[in-house]
């Protein structure tokens, strides 16, 4: 099974066992929703209901209805797997990519957010906002992502 970290169990919410996640996930259209299955401490657990609230992802996990029964696993990481996403390319699978600008290649180190977007960092330690002004092309196949001739975007 190909798992996928989607956020972090940070909370109980109330007493009949809803839970409070933190994520960044790119597709949460794809994940939060019912009879999906989520993995936490590499336990199968199915979505009964979902909603947001704050900063919060908030899901009812089917047969949890005690906040006995999901307190222990808080602080947690929450997976899914990938293979139940129907997408092409997920931003944190630009993790593995390279990024060509000006015919020089860089290495993808991590993916940050802001509020307004995701910033691919590099190893050159160069931040490049994910957004449709500085990408020009991703090319999932070869796992490269062309960047636009932005003058002065690295340096």
């Amino acid at each position: 099974m190909n798992l996928i970290n989607i956020g972090k169990y940070v909370n109980t919410h109330g007493i009949k066992g809803e839970i409070r996640i933190i994520s960044n996930f790119s597709r949460k259209d794809l994940i939060f929703k019912p009879n999906v299955c989520i993995y936490i401490n590499n336990k199968e657990y199915i979505i009964e209901s979902y909603r947001q609230h704050k900063i919060y992802d908030m899901v009812k996990l089917k047969d949890i209805n005690n906040i006995n029964d999901i307190e222990h696993l808080k602080n947690s990481y929450v997976y899914v797997n990938k293979d139940i996403i129907d997408c092409d390319c997920l931003v944190e699978d630009l993790v593995d990519y390279n990024v060509v600008y000006l015919k020089n290649k860089y290495d993808v180190i991590r993916i940050d957010e802001n509020k307004k977007y995701k910033i691919i960092v590099l190893s050159n330690n160069c931040m490049i906002p994910f957004i449709d002004e500085f990408i020009d092309n991703i090319d999932s196949n070869n796992k490269i992502i062309y960047l636009k001739n932005v003058g002065g975007l690295i340096e």
